[in-house]
């Protein structure tokens, strides 16, 4: 009987052991981009396995171009060589807790890049950006280090 009890007892002791390393595998079930009317990306995922109430940092991360153009005060653009295109990295940062369920469903902004050092001449404005596109998309959990890649070209 003492056998049968000590047995059970070092059996529930390695299931309540061995249980947590198993419970906590991260992953991403899925990740989507979706370009905004204002030329952002929203980059939206979902991460499970991460355990219970944990807090997660996360970067989304892309390759954009931007164009910006430079307009009189009529609203027409004069010349062709008053625009720019940008082509930038860009990113988003953000922290999620896990919550019980040991999952994250998230969203994380993206702003497109900005004109950098491209003026206009003296009674014109700058405007845009135009024709925001992005390629290279990427989730990453920075905290475990899992990276997810969302393919195509967002235009």
């Amino acid at each position: 009987m003492r056998i049968r009890t000590t047995l059970a007892t070092t059996a529930a002791a390695l299931a309540i052991a061995v249980a947590p390393a198993f419970a906590v595998s991260p992953h991403f079930i899925n990740a989507s981009a979706t370009l905004n009317a204002d030329g952002s990306l929203s980059v939206s995922f979902k991460e499970v396995g991460l355990g219970n109430n944990q807090r997660i940092d996360y970067e989304a991360d892309a390759m954009a171009t931007a164009t910006y153009q430079c307009f009189n005060r009529g609203g027409h653009n004069p010349s062709a060589g008053n625009k720019t295109t940008v082509l930038e990295d860009v990113s988003a940062f953000a922290t999620f807790t896990s919550g019980r369920n040991g999952s994250v469903n998230g969203m994380l902004t993206i702003d497109p890049p900005g004109p950098g050092t491209f003026t206009c001449p003296p009674g014109q404005r700058l405007v845009g950006p135009f024709d925001v596109s992005y390629t290279d998309v990427s989730i990453i959990d920075t905290t475990n280090g899992i990276t997810e890649s969302i393919p195509g070209t967002f235009s």
